[in-house]
């Protein structure tokens, strides 16, 4: 405080120094005008006072009309505990504490605002803002990164607008009631959310300042919606090819050079002008989007957290708008100013100048001239001296009573008032209030739903807009969670009627991506495959009105890609399906990856089936040291002609073009065999593409059911959703109590064989309860004693035939095998074993028996039906 006392002292003395001159000045002047003049000037400044103070009293802070929600009056406070009621003598200190240092900080600043220390709380008592902070580390793994717990503090909770927009709120509530009822105002999600970074580990503070209307209001209109914002391709660059030595050298080029540059300047000048609307454009969207003049702006009170650099690897300072869940620069100028800041350790205040926003701040807590704090003790290491500063202090004598001084001075922060911290699964599943939350961005809106409230699985829906006013839809964006047919994404294009549906792995036909148009069979298609699930190495297939392309990957036979076509087929009067009437094909084309095991020309790079026109072509892989390939192409022909003679090979039917001509291939027996071979092959190729057909209908079929009965999966372990989990456990708890109701009702009553000697229904007489008593303690003494008896037998016959046995071992010793020692042992340690138990129980049941004698001797006197025992004892 003392370089803000000199600073103040200073400011002080120019200030009296100033009014003393403008007073010399004003009574110079007053002496020199006319008297006339002063006395007409002074009535009409009152006349100005008044018509000015009748003006300003008629102009009103505009506060917001939606009075908040969220007030004293709304809460339950019978059910909060003692802490939150009263305060401790160490709070009450603390208070006192923080009282001394605002009047402090008020003379000493006058011209600042009020500092937010001690706000009320639920209950009507002033709490410590320090106190009210209650670090927790959430049991769920998804809150313990900062972007995850802003997200849930920005979802689960209702914003409400502080009563005034330019004071701070009279009342802070804790976390446990801002979550119970899920309100609050910016002061309420900042607390929260610091609490929760503060336990997973984060070095972060509640910030008491100034912010921008769209921040303050949560307005989030003026703002990009971080789900449309496409990453950066990263563009790699192609390396260049070292030329070779020998090379074909390019044509000459004989194009005029005159020409061309008149065609690159009437391309420059295309793109000036697109350049130019191009720029008038933005500049007339940027106006019409361009926020209107705040009338307070600069004196707007927010809150939200600051996170300093160090702790949990975060490389630099950054805020957190606990409104949005937002991560922002210190740099950002929507953030106008900071007043205070707190931990559940200490409090700062700004000594900062902030005409430049937060962009000039430095957040050295350690600071005392940029951030005067309140407690001593803090963690915040104080900046080091350098060695002129430190060569005054050199006696340690000072150094030990300034040590000492200190230590004088310092006061550990109270443990936090509010209690832990507790979201329930139900809590954390649900998110937003009643399970749905609508944010609406710019030219989008993102609407949030809780996992299992819609029936269809639908979490959540981005909806993009081509103008502000959000009327024209661009695309929408459909997210789902626990859906059977592992349904992830579905994305819309409302401009091209495209829709394209993502999967995540597990779909009966392995599906990954499909892309559609309509449902109906034979018509514009994507349809993309998860490989590794599939056994013929599918990866994509395309599909259109004429034509069929699929893509493999990972074939023993190194097919890589396949392409028919087809044309119109034949019409017919019944309906026309693939699997009825297929398409009549035309063209098969297919593609082969390079097979190593194979030499070059004798591996097929590509294989052509031109059924209209019975021919087969076909092309080979190029060697490394080759600049071109071989082809071969075969006239497919009936093996029979029209009149039934059997067509003989001809060289005719097959066209070659060899590198390196072989003297095999020229054989009509290869050229025969190979044809051959390509014909079962072409047969082959041609039932695959019908099997596709017939897959693509089914999975068409199948994606119909599955978007007409959209079913969910429940986990096992969610007993509430688990229907056939609830009905077991219901079961299982009916089983036992039926059980625990038949061992009530088989329970033994000791008077039950006594009573049935009697006559049924006849009240007993004083003599009978007597009998009867003394019958059923002899009966009960007896058994007791019968017991004693049992357990005493059956301890003298195990020690009588371990006698025997260890005389046995004594007289056979000596011819006695390894084995039959073993088992002489082991027999012995069973018997003492017995021996030893049935010892045990004996004693317990002598200790246990007079007990148990007396436990039902009073049993019988306090029994109803022995009702006669009472009054004679009575």
């Amino acid at each position: 405080m003392e370089v803000l006392r000199e600073k103040v002292e200073e400011e002080e003395e120019a200030e009296r120094e100033e009014a003393a001159e403008r007073a010399e000045w004003a009574r110079t002047e007053k002496m020199m005008r006319p008297v006339e003049v002063r006395k007409e000037e002074t009535t009409l400044t009152q006349e100005m006072l008044r018509d000015l103070e009748k003006k300003l009293s008629e102009i009103q802070i505009p506060i917001s009309a939606e009075l908040p929600a969220f007030t004293k009056d709304t809460i339950d406070i019978s059910k909060l505990p003692v802490s939150y009621k009263t305060n401790t003598p160490k709070e009450e200190h603390l208070l006192q504490v923080a009282d001394n240092f605002s009047r402090q900080y008020s003379h000493l600043c006058p011209d600042r605002v009020p500092l937010f220390l001690h706000p009320l709380n639920e209950c009507e008592v002033p709490k410590f803002v320090s106190t009210t902070l209650r670090p927790t580390l959430m049991p769920y793994p998804e809150l313990y990164n900062w972007d995850s717990c802003a997200q849930f503090v920005s979802d689960f909770l209702t914003m409400v607008p502080l009563p005034d927009p330019l004071k701070p709120p009279s009342h802070l509530y804790s976390s446990t009631t801002v979550l119970n009822y899920q309100k609050g105002n910016c002061f309420d999600f900042s607390t929260l959310l610091c609490s929760m970074l503060i336990g997973s580990g984060y070095d972060a503070y509640c910030v008491n300042g100034y912010g921008s209307l769209d921040l303050c209001h949560m307005d989030l209109t003026r703002e990009v919606c971080p789900l449309t914002v496409k990453p950066k391709e990263t563009v790699q660059k192609e390396e260049k090819v070292l030329p070779k030595k020998y090379t074909i050298r390019p044509p000459r080029d004989l194009c005029s050079r005159f020409e061309q540059e008149q065609e690159v300047k009437k391309q420059q000048e295309i793109r000036a002008q697109e350049k130019k609307q191009l720029r008038e454009e933005e500049e007339r969207l940027m106006e019409a989007e361009k926020a209107k003049p705040d009338a307070l702006h600069g004196l707007r009170v927010h809150s939200w957290v600051l996170v300093l650099s160090g702790k949990r690897e975060v490389p630099e300072n950054f805020f957190i708008d606990a409104f949005t869940g937002h991560s922002y620069s210190t740099q950002d100028e929507r953030f106008l100013g900071i007043e205070s800041l707190w931990n559940h350790k200490n409090y700062w205040i700004n000594m900062q100048d902030c005409w430049n926003c937060c962009k000039d701040l430095i957040f050295d807590l350690g600071d005392p001239v940029r951030w005067e704090y309140m407690l001593l003790g803090t963690d915040k290491s104080q900046l080091s001296l350098t060695e002129e500063d430190d060569s005054g202090i050199n006696d340690e004598d000072d150094v030990e009573n300034l040590g000492k001084e200190d230590e004088d001075k310092s006061f550990d922060m109270p443990h936090s008032w509010v209690e832990q911290i507790e979201i329930s699964p139900e809590a954390f599943e649900t998110r937003c209030p009643n399970g749905k939350k609508v944010i609406q961005y710019k030219r989008a809106k993102l609407e949030k739903w809780a996992p299992y409230l819609n029936s269809n699985g639908l979490v959540s829906r981005l909806t993009t807009y081509e103008d502000l006013e959000c009327t024209n839809i661009l695309e929408i964006k459909e997210w789902y969670q626990n859906r059977e047919d592992m349904l992830e994404l579905k994305h819309i294009n409302k401009t091209t009627d495209l829709k394209t549906d993502y999967f995540k792995p597990g779909h009966p036909q392995a599906l990954r991506v499909h892309s559609y148009k309509s449902m109906q069979p034979e018509m514009d298609r994507v349809i993309e495959f998860y490989e590794m699930a599939r056994v013929d190495g599918l990866i994509k297939r395309e599909e259109t009105a004429r034509t069929m392309t699929e893509y493999y990957q990972g074939r023993p036979d190194f097919l890589s890609y396949r392409h028919a076509n087809f044309r119109p087929r034949v019409k017919k009067l019944a309906l026309s399906s693939a699997e009825s009437n297929p398409r009549p094909i035309v063209k098969i084309t297919e593609q082969f990856f390079r097979n190593p095991a194979k030499p070059a020309e004798e591996d097929v790079a590509e294989r052509v089936f031109l059924l209209a026109e019975e021919r087969i072509q076909l092309r080979y892989h190029c060697r490394d040291d080759h600049i071109t390939a071989s082809k071969r192409e075969f006239l497919r022909r009936t093996e029979v002609d029209s009149k039934g003679n059997k067509i003989i090979m001809t060289p005719d039917m097959c066209i070659s073009f060899e590198v390196e001509p072989m003297e095999h291939t020229k054989k009509l027996l290869y050229q025969y065999e190979a044809m051959m071979h390509l014909k079962r092959e072409e047969k082959l190729s041609r039932h695959q593409v019908w099997e596709s057909e017939l897959e693509v209908l089914e999975i068409l079929k199948l994606r119909e059911e599955e978007e007409a009965a959209h079913a969910l999966t429940i986990s096992i372990y969610d007993t509430k959703r688990n229907e056939k989990s609830k009905e077991y456990r219901e079961a299982m708890e009916r089983v036992m109590h039926e059980e625990h109701l038949r061992q009530v009702e088989t329970q033994l009553d000791y008077l039950a064989p006594f009573l049935a000697q009697l006559p049924p229904g006849e009240k007993l007489t004083r003599w009978q309860a007597v009998r009867l008593k003394d019958e059923c303690l002899s009966d009960f003494k007896q058994r007791l004693i019968n017991k004693a008896n049992l357990i005493q037998a059956r301890f003298e016959k195990e020690t009588q035939e371990l006698q025997k046995k260890q005389q046995w071992y004594q007289e056979n010793q000596v011819t006695l095998t390894p084995e039959d020692e073993d088992l002489y042992l082991s027999y012995c340690s069973q018997a003492m074993f017995r021996i030893r138990i049935l010892e045990q129980r004996l004693n317990r049941h002598k200790e246990l028996a007079p007990l148990k004698y007396l436990a039902l001797e009073e049993k019988l006197y306090k029994d109803p039906r022995l009702g006669e025992l009472q009054k004679i004892f009575a």
